[in-house]
């Protein structure tokens, strides 16, 4: 299974990329599979590609998606481990 996560590209330098992914990370990334990419796109990146160019709407709402699940792994991480102070 591939993995691919939504970003606002910030940036271009040639065939890279910085882009933003909402949540203070901002990483390079390699353009080159990618015509046209611009700053303001929001782009798919998988292992350190940006594979697709992607409408807003659809990143804000798979990265919400990502933070709600982070959030609930943390959570039971946390119960795991006995922080709840029960």
């Amino acid at each position: 299974m591939c993995l691919a996560i939504p970003g606002l590209l910030i940036e271009v330098d040639g065939v890279i990329g910085k882009v933003d992914f909402g949540d203070g990370t901002i990483r390079k990334v390699n353009l080159a599979l990618l015509e046209g990419a611009k700053p303001g796109d929001y782009v798919l990146v998988h292992a350190g590609y940006a594979i697709q160019i992607v409408p807003e709407d659809y990143a804000r709402e798979t990265l919400e998606l990502w933070r709600r699940i982070l959030s609930i792994e943390e959570d039971l991480n946390s119960n795991a481990m006995g922080d709840d102070n029960e």
